[in-house]
């Protein structure tokens, strides 16, 4: 099984990243028209005493203000309460605004919550062959999308799901709180996610998501509980975020072994700034494991990763039908102006012989080692570059020619991180 391992910063206590800002996506921000019209779930029945179920409130609302699309949208209104639904699908050209204490709660009935097939870039559910649960909030082949509010909260009620997980009770993979596939101009903003059943933001084969002033959690015992999944998607922005997960903060992917080579779609042009991040079991920023379809151009800026038992981390995996002629490439990586403290390890790069990482670069990066640590560095099968970087990395990536990073068309950047 070829895999391949780049991890940085393990049981990181805190790291950050300082200075000025580059050109990236999050300076193109979305532009969208007021929508002229406006309605309130309670005008379809709704009730929210956080115990009747609204499902067919929310469907029947925004089935109604698909008639509006053509007449510059609309917006559907939640107002303070807590609003119990099952899964429902959005529409183009819509607004779903939660109001300050309004809360919109997933059953925890899975019957409520749909069954759908398989994602074509991973051929089968993540967690379990076949099919998959239908998200909460889902967005299929939409245009110009946005959720945002005074602060108001989707809670996912994702406890008993992680039970299930836990004791293998499932028969489906879990589902995620919000998910767009094949749509463009998405935003999300000024809400609260909260106890996602799996992931909580997910968009796959996207374009043009811009993802800020939100916060997401999901308590540090939480299985495998994502923040955001960018997945075969461009153009994407998050940022001005707090995240704290019981597995990944953020992760990027683009789908698994033959599936996502056979689609083909990578995850490319996205731009985090300006986060806090926090990962109990994972990664505060991770890419993969599922990346098959490649990821690249991604710029990663004033960011603090703290108490995470890694912060940032490259991986891939694969499945029983893997292409052992197949194997990862990792090149092109820039880390630089990085302060952390209270690390274990500052970095870990285990490439696989047939294909090494090359062109990884470091600059300016200081780390206080703590106590515990045996070997700051480990590496296998790896070269690069660095320069003023304490403590001093691996032999393989002493090469001080730096300037070689500069002129490199490069993929992955990170600048300004605190750990």
């Amino acid at each position: 099984m070829a895999v391949a391992l780049l991890l940085l910063w393990a049981l990181c206590n805190a790291i950050r990243v300082n200075g000025e800002e580059s050109n990236g996506q999050c300076d193109h921000k979305l532009k969208f028209n007021p929508r002229p019209h406006s309605v309130s779930i309670q005008e379809f029945g709704a009730i929210g005493d956080g115990k009747t179920l609204n499902t067919i409130a929310f469907r029947n609302a925004i089935f109604y203000l698909k008639s509006f699309a053509d007449k510059g949208g609309a917006q559907l209104y939640v107002p303070p309460g807590q609003w119990l639904t099952g899964s429902f699908n959005l529409t183009s050209h819509l607004t779903l605004f939660l109001e300050k204490d309004a809360i919109i709660l997933g059953s925890q009935d899975p019957s409520h919550w749909g069954i759908v097939e398989p994602l074509p870039s991973y051929g089968r559910g993540i967690e379990l062959p076949g099919r998959r649960y239908r998200s909460l909030v889902n967005g299929y082949m939409l245009r110009d999308v946005v959720i945002t509010g005074d602060n108001g909260t989707i809670d996912g009620q994702g406890s008993v799901w992680w039970e299930w997980f836990t004791s293998h009770s499932l028969n489906y993979t879990r589902p995620h709180l919000v998910e767009f596939v094949s749509s463009e101009y998405v935003l999300v903003s000024n809400i609260s996610l909260l106890n996602a059943p799996a992931y909580n933001i997910h968009p796959v084969y996207c374009s043009n998501v811009h993802i800020h002033n939100i916060s997401v959690y999901a308590p540090p015992e939480s299985p495998y509980t994502v923040g955001i999944v960018p997945d075969s998607s461009d153009n994407i922005c998050i940022e001005d975020c707090n995240i704290s997960m019981g597995h990944d903060a953020i992760a990027f992917k683009s789908g698994w072994d033959e599936y996502g080579i056979a689609y083909g779609r990578p995850t490319t042009i996205a731009h985090v700034r300006r986060v806090d991040l926090r990962s109990s079991t994972g990664s505060s920023l991770a890419f993969g494991s599922e990346m098959s379809g490649g990821i690249s151009d991604i710029l990663v800026e004033e960011v603090h990763l703290y108490d995470s038992l890694t912060g940032i981390e490259f991986r891939t995996i694969t499945d029983d039908k893997f292409d052992p002629d197949a194997f990862p490439v990792l090149e092109k990586i820039t880390l630089q102006n990085i302060i952390g403290t209270n690390i274990t390890i500052a970095g870990n790069f285990k490439g696989i012989e047939e294909s090494p990482f090359t062109f990884i670069c470091l600059s300016n990066i200081s780390l206080s080692i703590n106590s515990t640590s045996l070997s700051p560095w480990q590496c296998s099968y790896v070269s690069g570059f660095s320069e003023s970087v304490f403590p001093e990395p691996c032999p393989e990536l002493m090469n001080s020619s730096t300037s070689s990073c500069g002129i490199l068309m490069l993929e992955l950047q990170f600048y300004n991180i605190i750990l």
